[in-house]
C-alpha cells in the first residue's frame, strides 16, 4: 500500500479519523484562500474541510465520487488558454460548487486527475 501524500499532518489525521473499512487515502492537500481548508482524496470520496459557515464554524464534508458532476481548472483571464497552469480547481456536485486553491500547479493537476479518473469509470 502506498503512503498518502499530504501537506500537513494534522489535516491527514482528520481524514484518517473518518476512514471506512476498505477505504484508502490517496492525498490530503492544504488549500489557500478563504472557504476550503483542505481537500482529501480517497479511493471512495472527496473529503473537504469547508470553513465557509457562519460563526467561524467548520465542516468536514464527504462527497462520494458518484455525486461529482464535473471538475474544472480555474484560470484568471490573464492566463487565458493556459488552464493546465492553474493551481485552482472547482468541483461541481449539482447543488453546490467547491473551489480550492492549492499551493502549486502539480497539486491541482493531481487532484484534477484523481477526480476525473474516478468520475469517468
Amino acid at each position: 500500500m502506498t503512503e498518502p501524500i499530504f501537506d500537513k499532518s494534522e489535516q491527514l489525521k482528520q481524514v484518517q479519523q473518518a476512514i471506512l473499512e476498505g477505504e484508502t487515502i490517496i492525498a490530503v492537500y492544504d488549500c489557500i484562500g478563504a472557504g476550503t481548508g483542505f481537500m482529501g482524496l480517497t479511493n471512495l470520496r472527496l473529503v473537504i474541510q469547508d470553513k465557509s459557515f457562519v460563526g467561524s464554524r467548520t465542516a468536514i464534508t464527504s462527497i462520494p465520487y458518484k455525486n461529482v458532476r464535473s471538475v474544472s481548472f480555474l484560470s484568471n483571464k490573464s492566463w487565458a488558454g493556459h488552464f493546465f497552469s492553474s493551481s485552482s480547481i472547482a468541483v461541481d456536485i449539482g447543488q453546490q460548487t467547491y473551489e480550492a486553491d492549492f499551493r502549486g500547479i502539480e497539486k491541482a493537476q493531481h487532484v484534477h486527475r484523481v477526480i476525473l479518473e474516478q468520475i469517468t469509470r
